[in-house]
């Protein structure tokens, strides 16, 4: 039996909420995690660089993001991410400045800058908060009144659903719930609660059994899994480095080899050749 598509998996999500015929899911999504006033909810969006390239898709670095923007020209970017970079708040920071700065031509007004939206989508727990949605705008920090609303930063952390908001009628958790996809069952149980899910489920079913969208995931899950190598392994590397400096401090104040093994976690080989450059 064929494995059935991971939805958080860029590629996937891209294809799911970032094509022309899946706009409404998109808008639900949307209106789903900025909960905005009874009447002030998204009617209508459009898609920014809807397109997916066998390119994108086979080069690591890529970032398969859903952008789109509102008749009055307000943007939202939404960007998954399944691995820990670190910086994340600074990331976020640099992606929202890049799209509010390049609204702008040369020449035109600030008053013609709107807001801009960025939404971090973390298969993993990042923010020292038991909540998994966190928002951020800019507030005054003594009276708490907002500077302006053109910055607003969501991060959705989905290790944070999983076993606490099961069942509930929050429209933002049961679309984290079918990200997740644990299981056939669960799917099943959204669908039949939430008619946008339904159709969402229905589009991943279509996906599973297209050949050509297939080979696309597969060389994806590569590229992500290579991502993941080169993350870990200068992870790794910057760890070691730590043990160097380390060790090389503890040997010009004299301390025995074996007590810096045991402390670094390095050979002895290692520190017998670290002992020799200091000589």
């Amino acid at each position: 039996m064929t494995k059935r598509m991971n939805p958080i998996v860029d590629f996937v999500f891209k294809r799911i909420f970032g094509t022309e015929e899946n706009k409404d899911l998109l808008l639900s999504f949307l209106n789903a995690t900025l909960k905005p006033e009874e009447g002030r909810q998204l009617k209508e969006i459009t898609l920014v660089d809807p397109h997916i390239n066998a390119d994108q898709v086979g080069d690591k670095a890529s970032v398969l993001d859903v952008r789109a923007k509102t008749t009055t020209g307000e943007q939202f970017n939404i960007e998954i991410q399944l691995h820990n970079k670190y910086d994340m708040e600074k990331r976020s920071l640099y992606y929202w400045a890049k799209m509010y700065e390049g609204q702008l031509e040369e020449g035109e007004p600030y008053r013609n800058l709107k807001k801009t939206v960025t939404i971090s989508i973390l298969d993993f727990e990042y923010l020292p908060t038991d909540s998994y949605h966190s928002v951020f705008r800019l507030r005054e920090s003594e009276e708490g009144f907002v500077l302006t609303d053109d910055l607003e930063i969501h991060f959705l952390e989905l290790p944070k659903v999983a076993g606490v908001h099961q069942e509930t009628s929050d429209l933002l958790v049961k679309w984290l719930l079918f990200l997740k996809a644990e299981s056939k069952t669960k799917l099943e149980e959204l669908a039949m609660s939430e008619p946008t899910i339904r159709k969402a489920i229905d589009v991943l079913e279509f996906l599973n059994q297209d050949k050509e969208a297939r080979k696309l995931y597969e060389l994806r899950e590569k590229a992500l899994k290579d991502e993941l190598n080169m993350i870990e392994g200068a992870k790794a590397e910057g760890e070691r480095q730590k043990a160097i400096q380390m060790a090389m401090k503890m040997l010009t104040k004299g301390k025995d080899v074996e007590e810096i093994a045991e402390f670094t976690e390095l050979s002895l080989e290692e520190i017998e050749e670290l002992k020799q450059q200091l000589h």
